[in-house]
């Protein structure tokens, strides 16, 4: 196969040698392939390099900008992802992860089933040495004059997870606040249903006392960050913390609930702001500020969460983005390799002695068997 060469416009914005290219799993999306593959257009039209994977005889002639690799099976659907992924290597997730994983892309865009992201992602990129478990982590917007965002996480990629889990998302959020928000040091927060040290679940309990000892005992200096204690789910958005920590299962239910109200709230300004014709001329008056408003609580402006802990960065969009989340997806996929996140997230990590300690023993090597497995049965329940 032989790559498309750049437009001249993407040319002229991104020098070909330090533009990285974007593997993009085109199936899964709920409005079909075509629609991902137009989001790629769409962001290489903005500089981006895509490699694209999906049905050809559906996309047709790829524009300047974007290969297209034929890779019609998928497995988006599948009930197992791990088994789909490790017995379907024509898949194009799965292809487009080992295109990752070979040097031939720089990261990873795919939009559907997100078990079989994280599977494919594991099994063909890995995990990057010494963390436990991969974490989704999506930037929210928060609102106000000054536009600030929090990053929640963990939004799906483990179900179920231990305390050392979320104590390390801890880290690996803080570290992705500093290097993408610009926080020197961001204020962390875990996610329970009271402010009270002693509230929430057995895990929430364990977990506290460790990140509340981690930062106690962080050398001055050293990047680290001000745990802000427990959270509840109205400071997601009030601004109390920059980064929220909890498991896959909540955050992700978390995230989906917000989602669903946001929504909710614009159609019922919008039915309000046409009721009557006073409503109607307020409405005109209001169209601006509305609009900005809608863009900025908007899921598909963000272009989805940031797949952290492999050793290539991953994004994944919702499967029910339009061709215009998918562009946002891609780019910020680019934007993430050209500033290298996951190695400035790993070192970061390193320095805060976050890293989980590498087997030396047979024990700890049984434990490190037992871990992958448990990953990859989280991985099953994956959203």
């Amino acid at each position: 196969m032989t790559p498309v060469a750049p437009s001249s416009r993407s040319a002229a914005l991104h020098d070909e040698r330090s533009s990285p290219v974007v593997a993009v799993d085109c199936n899964g999306a709920d409005l079909g392939p075509a629609e991902v593959a137009a989001g790629a257009a769409l962001a290489a039209q903005a500089g981006a390099r895509v490699l694209l994977f999906g049905p050809a005889r559906e996309l047709g002639e790829p524009p300047a900008g974007v290969e297209l690799v034929d890779a019609p099976v998928s497995i988006a659907k599948a009930p197992d992802p791990v088994l789909a992924v490790r017995s379907t290597p024509q898949a194009s997730i799965v292809q487009a992860a080992a295109a990752v994983a070979q040097g031939r892309a720089d990261a990873l865009v795919c939009a559907g089933a997100t078990g079989a992201a994280l599977a494919a992602g594991m099994f063909n990129i890995k995990r990057a040495r010494g963390i436990y478990r991969p974490a989704l982590a999506i930037p929210l917007p928060v609102g106000g004059r000054d536009h600030r965002q929090v990053t929640l996480l963990d939004v799906g990629a483990s179900a179920d997870a231990r305390s050392e889990h979320l104590v390390q998302f801890a880290f690996m959020g803080a570290a992705l606040a500093r290097t993408v928000l610009g926080l020197d040091t961001p204020r962390v927060g875990l996610l329970s249903n009271g402010e009270e040290d002693a509230r929430g679940s057995a895990l929430v309990l364990e977990t506290h006392a460790e990140l509340r000892q981690r930062t106690l005992d962080a050398p001055e200096g050293l990047d680290t960050f001000e745990f802000v204690g427990n959270v509840e789910g109205g400071d997601v958005v009030s601004g109390r913390a920059d980064v929220i920590v909890t498991d896959g299962f909540t955050g992700n239910v978390a995230l989906k609930l917000m989602e669903g109200v946001s929504q909710a709230m614009l159609g019922a300004i919008r039915e309000a702001a046409l009721s009557s014709p006073t409503a109607k001329l307020g409405g005109l008056l209001l169209r601006g500020a509305l609009r900005g408003f809608r863009d900025e609580i908007d899921p598909e402006a963000n272009g989805g969460a940031y797949l952290l802990g492999l050793r290539s960065l991953g994004v994944v969009p919702h499967g029910r983005f339009t061709r215009a989340g998918f562009a946002q997806a891609i780019l910020r996929a680019q934007r993430g390799a050209r500033e290298d996140i996951v190695a400035q997230t790993h070192a970061a990590l390193e320095r805060a002695g976050a890293l989980r300690r590498s087997p030396v023993s047979t024990f700890a090597s049984a434990s490190t068997v037992d871990d992958d497995a448990a990953s990859a049965a989280s991985l099953r329940h994956a959203p």
